[in-house]
């Protein structure tokens, strides 16, 4: 049954994409107000097919901002745009370059980095300054990869240098995948050997999943200059939040695998 039920969901997630497809593909040079529009629905759009829950605690701040949060999921893009869908994420070049999803991604005003080229890195941060100074909000996940969601990998702090240079508000977002039973979602990870496809698949069986956005106070850069101290900073505000026991334990559902 359950087997059923995902090939259903993969039916339906199809059919939404490509629906943004044409929705992109027929728009001509969108102002703001609009591609916020389209993100935003397709977004919640998304989650609801896939039905997973979404649960807010605190709220975004209003205008220019950095969001800074760590990275379970391939789908925690999805969960904060169908909140803030003003977000221009920075995320891997190669991003781009994926079937299908590659063009929705670039529509929503995605940051591309090389990750490899600290002289593309060092382009970027001049980018995500300059969206600042627009008043654009800029989301990055300083973990540089996805993670198991309770410990944190290490901080990379390059990014930070543009909400320093443009003495922008940062906000970090602790986000929290999980199921019945467990804590910390198995089937929302993407980590380790498992490939985009299995991790689909996982998503697709899972039953009561729930991605909760905890929105945390404003960090202030002030006059900091070393980013890397407010790395350190900000890896351990997200720390002590995702620590914090907020869901009941117990004997969850086994994520489901393909051919399971």
């Amino acid at each position: 049954m359950r087997r059923l039920i995902a090939c259903w969901r993969l039916l339906r997630v199809l059919a939404h994409i490509g629906r943004g497809l044409a929705a992109v593909l027929s728009a001509r040079a969108p102002d703001a107000a609009r591609r916020e529009a389209v993100v935003g629905a397709w977004s919640r759009r998304l989650l609801q097919i896939l039905e997973i829950e979404l649960q807010l605690e605190g709220r975004p701040l209003a205008g220019a901002k950095m969001i800074v949060a760590n990275h379970v999921s391939w789908l925690d893009i999805a969960a904060i745009h169908a909140v803030v869908p003003e977000a221009r994420f920075v995320a891997k070049a190669d991003v781009k370059r994926w079937p299908l999803v590659g063009r929705l991604v670039d529509y929503a005003g995605t940051l591309y980095i090389e990750r490899a080229s600290k002289r593309d890195a060092m382009r970027v941060v001049h980018q995500a300054a300059d969206a600042l100074r627009g008043g654009a909000t800029v989301a990055f996940f300083p973990e540089g990869t996805t993670g198991p969601g309770p410990e944190l990998l290490p901080f990379h702090g390059n990014l930070l240098q543009a909400a320093i240079a443009t003495a922008a508000t940062l906000q970090p977002l602790a986000l929290r995948w999980h199921e019945p039973g467990q804590r910390y979602s198995e089937s929302a990870r993407f980590i380790g050997d498992t490939t985009l496809v299995q991790s689909l698949w996982m998503v697709l069986c899972a039953r009561g999943l729930a991605v909760r956005l905890q929105w945390l106070p404003p960090a202030p850069v002030g006059h900091a200059d070393e980013r890397r101290v407010l790395a350190e900073r900000l890896r351990g505000e997200l720390a002590r939040t995702l620590s914090e026991d907020q869901h009941e334990s117990g004997a969850g559902l086994a994520p489901c695998r393909p051919g399971s």
